[in-house]
């Protein structure tokens, strides 16, 4: 019931940055936990950073101090901030949105934008 649509993706230099936005439509009521994910290829497809609706960040190890993931809950949208890419960043990059709707909760994810950082 929840459509997500990810844009910012890119092609970037290494030390480059690129900010990704997400934004949540459909049917929903509340939306708790937004995330992004990332898959390189022939590799398996990990988490990046999570943002509770109350602001709280979590990051994988390889994001901390680099990524920044925020959201503004009146757009149900999430962005990621990504500075000093490298090119082990370069994948495809998902959004997540733990949603409520007529009573369930379920996890809903967007087609992926792709990030691409040469060296």
């Amino acid at each position: 019931q929840v459509r997500l649509a990810e844009s910012g993706g890119g092609l970037v230099q290494a030390g480059g940055s690129l900010r990704l936005s997400c934004a949540a439509s459909g049917r929903f009521s509340r939306i708790d936990t937004m995330g992004w994910y990332r898959q390189a290829p022939g590799k398996q497809r990990e988490l990046v950073a999570t943002v509770s609706s109350g602001g709280r960040t979590d990051y994988a190890e390889s994001a901390k101090g680099r990524f920044s993931a925020s959201r503004d809950n009146a757009k149900n949208t999430v962005y990621l901030q990504m500075n000093s890419l490298k090119p082990e960043d370069t994948g495809s990059y998902y959004c997540t949105a733990n949603a409520k709707y007529d009573g369930t909760w379920s996890v809903s994810w967007g087609q992926g934008t792709q990030v691409t950082v040469s060296s």
